[in-house]
């Protein structure tokens, strides 16, 4: 039987080329077949890279989804040139050599499998926080588990899933994109694993870091809705995670980004609706995380 061919796709702004350097060569240290890389610059030039790693310079800054769509193509359309793809964040760092061949004998062994979510753990302490374990029962970072979404940075995709169901949301930009994936991924018939013993070492940060954080994933939070859920579970959703957001009693500032980011869900295009099926909200909800919550 032939080794499933495993690509790596890795989006950076050329601002952390000593973190990049050290990702690629943890790359290049995996087990079996060479993993090819692309790398692209999303608004800025490559830093250095290996000679066999591949480049693409983007000349602005397509967001997430739209720098990892690129990444993709650069292994043909859909990336049918690879059965496998690698997402890494470029400050990310793979902690054993085995996780390509991991993958390769996961994806070998279950067809209707995906994707496949890695454990992101920090360098230092080996700790992982609970919300890089994708699923409501996050306490024990250790256990796998069939899951519903996945870690944006962090993961492997069957590239027969762009195939079948396309790319991420360019529009996005930031937030979300994964589950926008995960939900039609899952609609289409496939299955989403959380592995704990395929490990990304990532130092530990705070995603609110990012300037546009709050106002993204509100106007990100209405579109995934507006795009994926029948419309009657559109208001249900969306009513919770409000309820959600102003239990968790935000700063008036990150209140008010978020309102108008949530305000913004509802008068800007989203991008095509394709609502999934009533028997993917049941298998959704079989799989302990209904698209309510």
């Amino acid at each position: 039987m032939t080794a499933l061919k495993v690509g790596a796709v890795i989006i950076t702004m050329g601002n952390r080329p000593d973190e990049l350097r050290a990702l690629i060569d943890s790359v290049a240290k995996q087990d079996g077949d060479p993993v090819q890389v692309v790398v692209v610059g999303n608004g800025s030039p490559v830093p250095d890279v290996p000679e066999g790693v591949r480049t693409v310079e983007l000349p602005e800054n397509l967001g997430i989804p739209g720098g990892r769509n690129v990444g993709i193509e650069a292994f043909g359309p859909a990336g049918r040139d690879a059965d496998v793809l690698l997402f890494l964040d470029d400050d990310g760092l793979l902690a054993h050599h085995d996780t390509a061949e991991l993958c390769r004998r996961a994806f070998a062994a279950d067809p209707g499998l995906g994707i496949v979510s890695f454990r992101i753990a920090d360098p230092d302490t080996g700790v992982t926080q609970r919300r890089h374990v994708p699923r409501l029962r996050a306490s024990d970072p250790m256990r796998s588990s069939r899951v519903t979404t996945f870690l944006g940075g962090a993961n492997a995709v069957r590239t027969k899933v762009f195939a079948d169901v396309g790319g991420l949301p360019d529009e996005f930009f930031y937030a979300h994109e994964e589950t926008d994936l995960a939900w039609r991924a899952l609609d289409a018939g496939w299955m989403i694993d959380y592995r704990s013993d395929m490990v990304l070492y990532h130092p530990t940060t705070a995603p609110s870091r990012h300037a546009v954080y709050h106002r993204m994933v509100a106007r990100n939070r209405v579109w995934l809705a507006r795009r994926n859920l029948p419309a009657v579970l559109v208001p249900v959703y969306l009513g919770v995670w409000l309820l959600l957001t102003l239990a968790r009693r935000p700063s008036r500032s990150a209140l008010k980004a978020w309102l108008g980011g949530f305000r913004e869900g509802w008068t800007t295009p989203c991008g095509p609706r394709r609502p999934m099926k009533w028997r993917t909200v049941w298998r959704l909800t079989r799989l302990g995380r209904p698209p309510v919550i």
